[in-house]
């Protein structure tokens, strides 16, 4: 009798954490990830890479991506985070929409054209990307290589 209980629990132990909704003040640790109470979280559906450079319409190189955690960070401030879990990754780490005040951090990051919609995960930020690309907005204004081309190099826009 315990071993169908304990598979049961198994097999539903993904959806009780994809229900999962983390709550409190967050540590921003990179332009997509934070921490909250130990909780690693990577924001769904956005993509910078760490170390990742943009270079200005004037040729000069810039750290967008450090520039785009230091703007998480201001936006958050000490204040309160929801993260509402959508998957986990190969790290162990919650994917998230994490909001504050009623405002997607996910889709305002997009928006304001410090990250991109990582198209390969979701598509649920296209059209806040194509609004940031089309106003030229922070990343948008230079050029800079696609997250997922790091390593292949393919440049923006």
């Amino acid at each position: 009798m315990l071993r169908p209980t304990l598979t049961l629990c198994l097999l539903l132990l993904p959806l009780l954490i994809l229900a999962q909704t983390v709550t409190g003040v967050a540590i921003v640790t990179d332009g997509d990830s934070l921490e909250i109470r130990g909780t690693s979280i990577r924001l769904h559906g956005i993509a910078p890479e760490s170390r990742q450079l943009c270079t200005r319409p004037s040729g000069r190189q810039w750290r967008c991506s450090q520039q785009a955690a230091r703007i998480l960070s201001d936006r958050i401030g000490r204040r309160g985070v929801d993260c509402v879990a959508r998957d986990i990754d190969c790290y162990g780490r919650t994917i998230a929409v994490c909001s504050q005040d009623g405002v997607d951090l996910n889709a305002s990051m997009v928006h304001e054209g410090w990250e991109v919609a990582y198209r390969q995960c979701s598509r649920d930020y296209v059209r806040e990307e194509t609004d940031a690309r089309r106003a030229v907005r922070t990343i948008w204004s230079g050029s800079f290589v696609i997250a997922w081309a790091w390593l292949g190099g393919a440049r923006l826009p």
